[in-house]
């Protein structure tokens, strides 16, 4: 799975105002998980956020992204937010 990949299915799933996806595995070169599958960061903006929590927000990105996921992603950082909160990275 490759950061358009992952975009192309939050988009899909979530409808977005915002979303952002960097691939971050080069960060992670010779670290024994970088086998395994990538490493990337998902900052994503989305009404279907507004109010859940962010334990429900991240499994909406995990079932969005599928069962392949747990295959091709080794590491996933995930900044959730609803349209009407602040975007300041805390």
């Amino acid at each position: 799975m490759n950061a358009t990949e992952i975009e192309s299915r939050l988009r899909a799933a979530l409808n977005p105002t915002r979303i952002e996806v960097e691939d971050d595995s080069h960060l992670h070169a010779g670290h024994a998980g970088a086998r395994e599958g990538g490493h990337f960061t998902v900052r994503i903006t989305s009404p279907r956020f507004t109010a859940l929590t962010r334990v429900a927000r991240h499994r909406l990105v995990y079932d969005a992204l599928g069962p392949l996921a747990p295959q091709r992603v080794h590491a996933l950082a995930i900044v959730a937010r609803a349209p009407d909160e602040s975007t300041d990275e805390v």
